[in-house]
């Protein structure tokens, strides 16, 4: 008879929206959840009361529990979410605001790195080895910066990742549509980054990438950098890609525990690297393992044209890592 499968704690932080929901549904089914704590704020259009409740009627062996703070109030995560974060193995944050009409890249990071700041200093205060898989944009920057705050006291600063799964998954799913190959049948590594031009999909280290026709790798390269926009304007400017996104997230999600519980998986994330000389943030394949991230992978043999779009993708990048910093030095001045 099979041992039971190892269970673990989970947060969802921003548990009640749009990604949050169908994130939170998404974990809850996953068999090495045992307990799920759905966060949010008060001021959600869902309280989080509520989508736990509703998650708590799945038949799985998975405890769901709501916490809910009033920032109108002045309420911080670090001075009031302890039961809600303490022993987290993952924690994972689809928060902060979407880019608004007028808000520039500065202005969008000056917003959510605010926000990112108040829920990774609870995890570092109550969960310090938890696995914390940042959905807050611009990623490219904040993930720089909250592992700035966890070198500033004295954490491990690869438990901070960037969620960038969901590149993976629209390219392997471009890829299946292009070749009709089938999709579980693909794996596109997507390395750089997670906006724009620093996405890079590189088609040719997976067989059935190969068999795209060269002169269409440039066009699906770019519908792959612009998918997210896809999306916007298909929902006719009134969402954007949430439930692609709490798919993706699941499975880095589930990748994560399943290294934990001591199954090995390998996904593309960014996170803390050397794997590009210049940049000490960089996304590649990334091994979780019982101890968190084991291996950051190197990039492997490229084409011309992805040797190209590297260079192209490091120099936005290497600016974005910088912008990230910058506004967390920032934003501790104030304090």
């Amino acid at each position: 008879m099979a041992a039971p499968p190892k269970k673990f704690k989970v947060c969802v932080c921003g548990g009640a929206g749009g990604i949050g929901q169908p994130l939170s549904m998404l974990m809850a089914m996953d068999e090495h959840v045992g307990e799920l704590s759905v966060y949010d704020l008060s001021v959600s259009v869902v309280p989080a009361e509520g989508v736990a409740a509703d998650l708590s009627h799945l038949e799985r062996d998975c405890s769901v529990k709501s916490y809910s703070l009033d920032v109108s109030k002045g309420m911080k995560p670090v001075d009031h979410l302890e039961e809600c974060f303490k022993d987290c193995h993952l924690v994972l944050i689809p928060a902060g605001v979407p880019r608004k009409p007028g808000m520039d890249r500065a202005d969008l990071l000056n917003v959510n790195i605010g926000i990112a700041k108040d829920l990774v200093e609870a995890c570092a205060k109550f969960c310090p080895k938890a696995i914390i898989g940042l959905i807050v944009n611009p990623v490219n920057s904040v993930v720089p910066a909250m592992a700035e705050l966890y070198t500033q006291l004295s954490l491990d600063s690869k438990r901070i990742c960037g969620v960038t799964t969901l590149d993976c998954v629209r390219s392997n799913k471009f890829v299946h549509e292009v070749t009709g190959v089938p999709s579980a049948d693909i794996n596109i590594p997507v390395v750089g980054g997670h906006a724009g031009v620093t996405i890079l999909p590189l088609f040719s280290q997976d067989p059935a990438g190969r068999k795209v026709p060269e002169a269409k790798v440039k066009a699906l390269d770019k519908r792959v950098q612009d998918a997210g926009t896809e999306v916007v304007n298909a929902k006719g400017g009134k969402g954007s890609a949430t439930l692609s996104m709490a798919y993706a997230g699941a499975r880095f999600g589930k990748a994560v525990l399943a290294g934990l519980a001591g199954d090995r998986r390998t996904e593309c994330a960014y996170v803390k690297s050397n794997v590009v000389e210049g940049l000490d943030f960089f996304t590649s394949k990334v091994t979780f393992g019982p101890s968190g991230v084991e291996e950051v992978h190197p990039l492997g043999e490229l084409t011309e044209y992805e040797k190209e779009r590297l260079a192209e993708a490091t120099k936005v990048l290497k600016e974005e890592i910088a912008a990230g910093k910058k506004a967390f030095a920032g934003l501790m001045s104030k304090i």
